[in-house]
């Protein structure tokens, strides 16, 4: 599926999406990653969802965002709350969905301006 935004022209931003590849700024990527409006990380080391670890989640916490997004891959998955108990501490508002839901919804919070950042897992 295609996706457009109008505004915010010079952030990161998904563009499309498939079973296998996300795309952002028309760039198609098959790895899991992590996305902000002002930064990127390809270097997110997660296969797939079941090898999630504490230390991911701690990671996550460097991107700054009050809302993160975490896209599990084809089906939605829920991961252990132990998992992201320090996500939890800060008060970070964590939301676990598919892919495809993780960047329609990443797009809506980005273009309203929120310090969104976006895990996503390519199983």
């Amino acid at each position: 599926m295609k996706l457009h935004l109008q505004d915010a022209a010079n952030s990161y931003r998904f563009t499309a999406y498939g079973d296998d590849y996300v795309s952002i700024n028309n760039v198609a990527y098959k790895k899991s990653l992590v996305i902000t409006p002002n930064k990127l990380d390809t270097e997110w080391n997660v296969a797939n969802f079941d090898l999630l670890t504490e230390q991911n989640f701690e990671f996550l916490l460097t991107f700054n965002a009050e809302i993160l997004l975490l896209g599990t891959g084809r089906k939605l998955c829920f991961p252990h709350p132990g998992l992201y108990r320090s996500i939890m501490a800060t008060g970070i508002g964590l939301e676990s969905m598919d892919t495809r839901a993780a960047c329609r919804t990443y797009n809506i919070l980005m273009g309203e301006g929120r310090r969104v950042a976006a895990a996503i897992i390519m199983d």
